[in-house]
């Protein structure tokens, strides 16, 4: 169940910012938060006596694409028959579609709510979450992230994406699949299913691939929804893969005419492995379409599904071994490059957690910052506040939940600021080791680096959800700094 929230907060005392320098004494500051759930002033601190626990105080944290319906099947006894053998692409499809086939509606949302459940402990207050329509699962798993959506509403926002994970012209089932995601989307107002994602690349042929793309294009168009694509989730080299379909994407919404300035709804692109096999040539053709066309498209990378799926595959030599063994090369997108050398818009996200498509890795988005920092020898201090907008304020502009008045999509910062929503992740100084005399803090985070570099844990973690905060997390922290309205 969503967890206690408290009444409105109307000031948070003695808090600390990002990017003070560590080495100098350390301003605190007082956050307003208006009636409404939005930070009303952010002025010094005065006061002569400060909270006794002095928290980092950040933007909370975004899924920018998670699965809800897929989560945790490995830790569900009904599904151990289902276990990866081969860990292969093709297996991890199969058994996603023979576990689907078992989806009752009580497990679906039990599983469902352990995903909200340690994403909003870790500071996550919002989250584009898939859920799939096909022959298989018919509207079971929309109807159990609509009843999730409304039950956690007050914790997390929750937009939903109206997912044909499955192909929708090719295979027997094609047309019934798109004639189900035709139907949700028509039988659903876009504020409460906010986007229609497909996967191209599972389609049979490259001919079916674009017609799956032109048509999401069209009925993304004609229903005032965003588009989400999973695309071009593989290694071929260029000579066996001359024409990756992040181009036949871009040509549709050009002729489509999807910019900027004819609608407010945005194109989100998902693992695109295959660009990380890109020339300069290519990722200067990519940044002139997109820029040149004001074509609102945005990048996720999801690191710990593309480090485990997306290898190069080999072919069996002689009698041994196994068609598709994996090879050692890994990809994934190149996100700081993608931002800071080609002025691109990307994030990052978890994807998938505790199934066949990734059976590793943790729900926390601090981890997939963390892990960005070994990916891309990302260890400056600049590094560290890059990683943390993309799973915070950069994720949250890509999915076209921006609640920001003073920030931009090209620097979003890590500071809150004035005119957001008051969605705040509060960092605390807690012993989570049993082991220091007279309840001593654990080693201290002091700045934005040290966070994503070695998360802190769950208990040392205060979040405040458009102006109230969580309750557990109020209990494990201190609650010196906060100040609620009277009622």
């Amino acid at each position: 169940m969503p967890p206690q929230l408290t009444p409105l907060v109307q000031t948070i005392q003695g808090i600390r910012l990002a990017n003070t320098a560590s080495n100098k004494p350390e301003p605190t500051w007082n956050i307003t938060i208006s009636p409404q759930g939005t930070i009303s002033s952010i002025t010094p601190n005065t006061t002569s006596s400060p909270p006794l626990s002095t928290p980092l105080a950040l933007p909370s944290l975004v899924h920018p694409h998670i699965h809800l319906d897929k989560a945790y099947i490995h830790n569900t006894p009904s599904y151990s028959h289902l276990l990866p053998r081969t860990g292969s692409f093709n297996e991890a499809l199969t058994s996603t579609t023979q576990a689907k086939a078992s989806f009752t509606p009580a497990d679906l949302l039990k599983r469902g709510e352990w995903l909200l459940a340690e994403s909003v402990s870790s500071g996550v207050t919002a989250m584009r979450a898939f859920v799939e329509v096909d022959a298989t699962v018919q509207h079971a798993c929309l109807n159990a992230g609509l009843t999730l959506k409304e039950k956690w509403k007050e914790a997390c926002e929750i937009q939903l994406v109206v997912f044909a994970q499955d192909p929708i012209f090719s295979t027997e089932s094609g047309q019934e699949n798109r004639r189900l995601v035709g139907d949700a989307l028509r039988e659903y107002g876009p504020d409460r299913l906010s986007v229609l994602g497909t996967t191209p690349y599972v389609e049979s042929s490259v001919e079916a691939a674009r017609r799956n793309i032109e048509w999401a294009v069209d009925m993304a168009l004609e229903t005032d929804r965003h588009l989400d694509f999973h695309l071009d989730y593989n290694l071929s080299p260029p000579d066996e893969d001359p024409e990756p379909l992040i181009w036949y994407v871009l040509r549709m919404l050009r002729e489509k005419c999807w910019t900027t300035h004819s609608t407010t709804k945005r194109v989100m692109l998902g693992h695109c492995t295959r660009l990380s096999l890109f020339r300069e040539e290519d990722w200067s053709r990519l940044t002139q379409e997109i820029q040149d066309y004001d074509i609102p498209a945005s990048f996720v990378g999801l690191p710990t599904s593309d480090l485990y799926m997306a290898s190069i595959p080999t072919p069996t030599q002689g009698g041994g071994g196994r068609l598709g063994v994996k090879s050692n090369p890994r990809g994934t997108l190149p996100i700081p490059d993608m931002i800071r050398k080609y002025g691109l818009d990307a994030v990052m996200g978890v994807n998938n957690v505790g199934n066949a498509f990734t059976p590793w890795g943790s729900i926390d988005p601090l981890s997939i910052a963390c892990l960005g920092v070994g990916i891309y020898q990302a260890g400056t201090l600049d590094d560290a506040e890059l990683l943390y907008e993309c799973i915070s304020t950069r994720a949250r502009t890509a999915i076209g939940l921006s609640s920001s008045l003073s920030a931009s999509a090209s620097d979003p910062g890590v500071r809150p600021n004035c005119g957001e929503s008051a969605d705040l992740l509060l960092l605390y100084d807690i012993d989570d080791t049993g082991c220091l005399e007279d309840g001593g803090a654990s080693r201290p985070r002091k700045s934005m680096a040290e966070v994503v570099w070695d998360p802190p844990a769950r208990m040392s973690r205060a979040v405040v959800s458009r102006g109230r905060v969580k309750m557990p997390a109020l209990s494990a922290c201190s609650n010196d700094a906060f100040r609620f309205v009277a009622t």
